[in-house]
């Protein structure tokens, strides 16, 4: 049985809590077992688990305190998170930025948009899904060309600029998922995106079959 580390924390709106409670409750029924934790020492002991979901936007994050977790995912461990759980988290830590293969920017705009977000076809994690609208804070991030992308959306702000909404990438032996929906427990009501995260989770936490996706060059040239 697969085991998993939520570590939740940070700032209070983006509802970490209930938040974990949510994916506890859905990886649970995966078949998973989830430990919740709100203390980030508790990433000394990534290698413990499959697993590992940071849940902790903004705040700080120790040299000694993130080494264990880099090392870990390097070794063969997955991480997986969603919104600024996962991509607004430690923004002062570049080395925790660059195994995850992006951070947040910022939303443009009103906080909460309505806006279309679009599958990528032809690979495991989004067969079946279909494309949507959602209506949540859309995010504008920096990004590493490596990543892998399965989710996009425009942002009509900058002449359509395509930006990812959800990739995968590795960090040496381990597995990367992201996606930057998941502003607040509310979001992950929604079928598709629990779904979809959840696909997400369970990718990253398993040692075994690869996943098609596609690059950033072929997402900005548009094929």
């Amino acid at each position: 049985m697969q085991k998993v580390l939520i570590v939740s924390g940070g700032w209070e709106g983006h509802q970490p809590f209930e938040v974990a409670e949510v994916l506890t409750r859905r990886l649970t029924e995966l078949g998973m077992t989830v430990e919740n934790s709100r203390d980030l020492d508790d990433f000394r002991r990534a290698g413990e688990f499959d697993l590992v979901v940071p849940n902790w936007t903004m705040g700080s994050v120790s040299f000694e305190q993130v080494k264990p977790l880099l090392d870990a995912v390097a070794g063969g461990v997955g991480v997986a998170g969603i919104h600024g759980g996962m991509g607004d988290a430690f923004r002062d830590c570049t080395e925790y930025q660059f195994m995850v293969g992006g951070q947040f920017v910022a939303h443009p705009g009103a906080g909460d948009r309505r806006y279309r977000v679009q599958f990528a076809r032809g690979c495991g994690l989004t067969d079946g899904l279909e494309d949507f609208e959602v209506a949540t804070e859309k995010y504008y991030l920096q990004i590493d060309p490596a990543i892998r992308v399965l989710v996009t959306t425009a942002f009509e702000d900058f002449g359509e600029t395509i930006m990812p909404v959800a990739w995968t990438k590795k960090w040496g032996s381990g597995r990367v998922f992201y996606c930057s929906l998941g502003h607040d427990q509310e979001i992950l009501t929604i079928p598709t995106v629990l779904e979809f995260v959840a696909r997400g989770f369970l990718w990253a936490a398993d040692r075994g079959s690869e996943l098609q996706g596609l690059s950033m060059n072929e997402v900005y040239i548009g094929t």
